[in-house]
């Protein structure tokens, strides 16, 4: 399985938003600059995380982006899934896809790997991400 650039980026713009975010809008233009992201990538990036009310727009001068949720409330698989839909490594992992799932043996490898990956995600949080990067980027490294 791999996430697509626009899931990568969609974690991406959701962490920048929760670091730079001081109760003000985070400017999408702003974003594109730190991130090297182009902003008409992330206006297509956004809509979805919008429409799945992860974030909220605030239209005018100073405006821009604000998570509607404190960052410990969204889990990485939230943000991933609004763009990526399920994360299965293959489709039988979520249900029978062919007339050997009964007898497969390899679905179950599929339906463990699934796990693993929802078990990283769903346990993760952008608060977790906010404190990795932290950590990573502060001055005693």
């Amino acid at each position: 399985m791999k996430i697509s650039t626009k899931g990568r980026y969609a974690l991406r713009l959701m962490l920048d938003i929760a670091l730079h975010s001081d109760g003000s809008p985070v400017a999408l233009r702003d974003v594109a600059r730190r991130e090297s992201i182009s902003d008409k990538y992330l206006e297509q990036i956004v809509t979805p995380l919008q429409r799945a009310g992860l974030v909220r727009s605030v239209r005018g001068a100073g405006g821009g982006y604000l998570l509607t949720r404190t960052p410990a409330e969204y889990t990485v698989g939230d943000i991933l899934r609004t763009l990526e839909g399920d994360l299965s490594p293959v489709e039988c992992a979520v249900g029978g896809c062919c007339d050997q799932a009964d007898r497969c043996v390899t679905v179950e490898l599929w339906r463990e790997i699934r796990q693993a990956i929802a078990s990283v995600v769903d346990h993760t949080t952008l608060a977790d991400l906010v404190e990795r990067y932290q950590r990573k980027n502060s001055p005693q490294g």
